[in-house]
């Protein structure tokens, strides 16, 4: 079934996508002493609120769009803004993938599964481009040390996790109320 994009569904993509570069500028960046940096952030809250909110495609475009446009304003990230844009493309694809599967109304275990599976989506892409491209390629470390830079990426990647597993289905729950009773659900 081919659903039709309209005017109120573009809006909510804009503002979900402006919601979701503002929560990643929220972030405590730290260095890493082998290669690159990690941080903790919000952005993934809205990266999973997006897909459940707009479904696979919008909430997708808008976790990937909110999440490249805070990467293109802040000089260590900009390079890689294409790759942001992919992977958060697919955290908020997994997510509204979930929520649309099977009956067409959910409620919140529905939404902590999709957040489920797009941080769980998230979190393998990002560590495969930390360990791949940036580790591998970029910074041209050796296998080893390439894999000490995942491994320190990981307490803030399952830290960022957790906090949108926690918070995003909580927050789905009450904004598609609040849309619904204003008649401006993207449902």
């Amino acid at each position: 079934m081919k659903q039709k994009i309209t005017t109120k569904k573009i809006v909510l993509v804009g503002v979900l996508a402006a919601l979701t570069a503002v929560s990643s500028a929220l972030r405590i960046t730290m260095p890493l002493e082998i290669a690159g940096t990690t941080s903790f952030h919000l952005g993934n809250i809205l990266c999973a609120l997006s897909g459940i909110l707009l479904g696979p495609w919008l909430g997708g475009l808008a976790a990937g769009l909110g999440s490249a446009i805070y990467d293109m304003f802040n000089p260590l990230y900009i390079s890689e803004c294409w790759m942001t844009f992919l992977m958060k493309f697919v955290y908020g694809m997994a997510a509204g993938l979930v929520i649309r599967a099977g009956k067409k109304d959910w409620g919140y275990v529905k939404a902590l599964l999709g957040t489920i599976a797009g941080a769980v989506a998230y979190a393998l892409l990002y560590l495969a481009k930390s360990y791949f491209y940036s580790g591998l390629l970029v910074h041209g470390l050796e296998p080893a040390a390439a894999l000490a830079t995942v491994v320190a990426k990981l307490p803030a990647t399952c830290f960022n996790a957790a906090v949108a597993i926690i918070i995003a289905p909580v927050l789905a729950i009450a904004i598609r109320k609040a849309l619904r009773k204003q008649n401006l659900s993207a449902e």
